[in-house]
């Protein structure tokens, strides 16, 4: 413990600043330090910190109880992307006009999302019918669990083959020549 007139001093020899830590103990707790370095320090730590901890983010999907077959394909990649990615995802099927008789039509469409979604994520709650809507939570399973079935990410590579297996290549039709007959 040293003096406040002697940590000044002291602080100046080293080429260091002197820095109150905390200004509320009794004494106040000073330490001597480069405070530059100590900004540069508290910044970086802070930044690791924010790049570890990621905000969940929620997607919302908007369906309608007479989705045709692709769409719904087409919405069940997109679900499938952002859990993969690591995002919760909201199902929300909305009713219009005489639909709300067709509620049960509803439900099984609904269940049959979480169904097929399973493999990548899990339902918070059971699907509710919230006004005119059916709303379904879902959270990704954890990233060594989870298994695509919507997504094709390796369709270049299954064309690629299909151009191999053409007629061209297998010696059923000759190759074609040009004008000359070469």
């Amino acid at each position: 413990m040293l003096g406040l007139a002697e940590a000044m001093t002291e602080a100046r020899k080293r080429g260091l600043d002197l820095v109150e830590v905390n200004p509320a103990a009794n004494p106040p707790v000073c330490k001597i330090l480069d405070y530059g370095k100590y900004l540069y320090n508290l910044a970086k730590k802070e930044k690791d910190t924010k790049k570890n901890s990621s905000a969940t983010k929620l997607k919302e999907l908007n369906f309608h109880m007479n989705i045709d077959e692709h769409d719904y394909g087409v919405k069940m990649r997109h679900a499938e992307e952002f859990m993969w990615k690591g995002m919760k995802v909201k199902l929300q099927l909305k009713f219009r006009g005489r639909e709300m008789m067709h509620q049960d039509i509803g439900m099984n469409l609904i269940r049959r999302m979480r169904a097929d979604l399973s493999q990548i994520g899990i339902a918070d709650t059971e699907p509710k019918l919230i006004g005119k809507s059916i709303n379904l939570m879902l959270s990704p399973l954890p990233a060594r669990k989870r298994v695509r079935k919507f997504s094709h990410e390796d369709e270049p590579a299954q064309e690629e083959e299909s151009n191999d297996s053409s007629p061209e290549t297998n010696g059923s039709q000759p190759p074609p020549s040009d004008a000359n007959g070469k």
